[in-house]
């Protein structure tokens, strides 16, 4: 868990990579997995909804359509620049069950027993402390409500981990996003320490080939180096991030290819969960 200080640097880095994403709905995976964890939740009409991380509300423009007029849907996000797209394509949705709402997925403010189910897409490995979110999810959920989210494997995503790798030698310590939740059995566990029962687990492989050219390598030092998990290889002079970059840029062009290109493994989890029906 981040101390207060670092938890307030993390949020402004966070913030200036989600505000700056103009094109977030044509990444690979974005709507892919949103529609598959939508598959597994099995929404009801009626139902209230929370998105939590909701980004552009790929997956809470989807889910009002699943609970109708009479439910309802809230998607929350810290990144007013992904809210701003969310509400865009809401208006011309013509939907009016689904509200988007600004605020700090680790801290929400609803009601206890309020929600039918809580989702939250390709965002959890952003939080900064997962167990506590999961119990304040317990706690939103109506008796017998329904949580699901995804998280990549643990070594998913080859390059990022060869840039952690790489950065690591320069002495800087970029966390793995993806480890918190990145084993089947760390799933289980920060799930049933929360509450939860009838938890499933499901992976599916999200990976795909690529070209390790120098283009291609360059490319994927930017995105890294922009990411919240990347960023603090800035804290090296200049002379030495040149040196960490030209590293890092010969060990993806270094990497192993078969005639379609280099591998890039994603696997992912997709998990879902339920809160106790209550006896009392």
């Amino acid at each position: 868990m981040l101390e207060a200080a670092e938890k307030q640097i993390y949020k402004r880095q966070l913030l200036t990579d989600f505000n700056s994403r103009t094109n977030y709905d044509q990444g690979k995976f974005y709507t892919p997995v949103a529609k598959k964890l939508l598959s597994l939740v099995k929404l009801g009409k009626g139902q209230k909804i929370l998105d939590v991380a909701t980004g552009t509300g790929i997956v809470a423009l989807d889910a009002v359509t699943i609970v109708g007029s009479s439910g309802k849907v809230i998607g929350v996000d810290i990144s007013t620049g992904m809210l701003n797209n969310a509400k865009q394509k809401l208006v011309m949705s013509g939907l009016q069950n689904v509200e988007f709402i600004e605020a700090d997925a680790d801290d929400l403010n609803f009601s206890d027993n309020y929600f039918d189910a809580i989702l939250c897409s390709l965002a959890i490995c952003y939080l900064t402390n997962i167990p506590n979110v999961l119990y304040q999810w317990y706690n939103l959920l109506k008796s017998n409500g329904i949580v699901g989210f995804n998280a990549w494997s643990e070594n998913a995503f080859p390059p990022s981990r060869i840039f952690r790798e790489v950065a690591a030698r320069y002495g800087i310590k970029i966390p793995n996003p993806n480890e918190p939740l990145g084993k089947l059995e760390k799933c289980h566990q920060f799930l049933q320490e929360a509450g939860f029962q009838d938890i499933n687990v499901q992976t599916e492989q999200f990976g795909w080939y690529f070209i390790p050219d120098t283009h291609t390598a360059e490319e994927l030092w930017v995105i890294n180096s922009k990411n919240v998990f990347g960023y603090q290889v800035f804290q090296l002079s200049p002379n030495q991030l040149e040196k960490c970059k030209a590293e890092y840029v010969a060990e993806i062009q270094a990497l192993p290819t078969t005639t379609q290109g280099a591998w890039c493994d994603a696997p992912i989890f997709f998990v879902t969960a339920s809160k106790p029906i209550s006896t009392s």
